[in-house]
């Protein structure tokens, strides 16, 4: 059976990225995998002090776990498998630990657009996620629900390197489990990003994406996730899919950095997901 795996820290914008994977859930027919991870609080004074005993911490953390857990399969009315995991450490460690066990159909967590404690805290967790782990990432926006489904995808691609970069077969996978349309959307400023090699890079892509049937928008602004965001309001996207290229800084439509800007400016979900 397929498991979403949930990371929370009970705060607002994580308990609305659980009610969305709730959602998501039911539609593909999984179970939800809760996850706390704690870490020891540490004042540091000339000497390092553990200011809670780490019995005290897992025994919090359990029962807020255990707490949700009701909530969740009382608003699912028991339809739904809930299972629960509590643990200690680093949270995108555990995260990945958690991923390698039981191979998950997704991880579902929250981000904020705003600046403030939330994002600092739970926001540089899920940047994190987003940089280590190979499975899928849907980073939710607060507010946002899942309403009537994914049913308008829009995957941002550079048509650079297309075979080694694009995860093609997971993507027409996730297209076909929505029965979603998929929009492929290419930014570029005057042909700034426009190489001799882009026509043909366009081409292998669409054969590899044709199952899918997919759509092909080419934006001009200036701006590539100012560009993204705006087609993804007009056009009424669902979610964005984008595969941040850890080992390709320089170079490629979407840096860390500028993964990190579309994930905190978007209004609609995005997905990460590795080459």
């Amino acid at each position: 059976m397929k498991t979403i795996i949930v990371p929370t820290d009970f705060s607002p914008i994580a308990t609305n990225a659980m009610h969305y994977a709730i959602d998501m859930a039911k539609s593909v027919k999984a179970s939800i995998l809760l996850l706390h991870v704690y870490q020891v609080p540490v004042s540091f004074t000339d000497t390092p002090i553990v200011l809670v005993s780490i019995e005290e911490l897992r025994k919090g953390a359990e029962e807020q776990i255990a707490h949700l857990k009701t909530e969740v399969e009382h608003l699912t009315s028991g339809s739904l498998k809930v299972y629960t995991e509590t643990r200690l450490g680093n949270v995108a460690d555990e995260l990945e630990n958690l991923c390698n066990k039981i191979n998950p159909f997704a991880v579902v967590m929250g981000t904020k657009g705003a600046s403030g404690v939330e994002r600092i805290l739970f926001g540089s967790n899920t940047l994190t996620a987003i940089r280590h782990l190979t499975w899928p990432v849907i980073c939710v926006p607060p507010g946002k629900t899942y309403g009537n489904g994914i049913k308008k995808i829009g995957f941002a691609c550079d048509f650079k390197d297309v075979v080694k970069t694009t995860p093609t077969h997971f993507i027409v996978d996730f297209v076909k489990e929505f029965n979603a349309e998929l929009d492929v959307l290419n930014v570029d400023y005057h042909n700034k990003h426009f190489k001799p090699e882009t026509p043909e890079q366009s081409l292998l892509l669409h054969t590899m994406l044709e199952e899918a049937n997919p759509s092909y928008h080419f934006i001009e602004h200036a701006d590539i996730e100012d560009g993204i965001n705006e087609f993804a309001e007009k056009n009424n996207l669902d979610l964005i899919i984008t595969i941040p290229k850890k080992h390709r800084l320089l170079e490629g439509v979407f840096k860390p950095s500028s993964t990190k800007q579309l994930v905190y400016q978007s209004h609609v979900p995005v997905m990460c997901v590795h080459e």
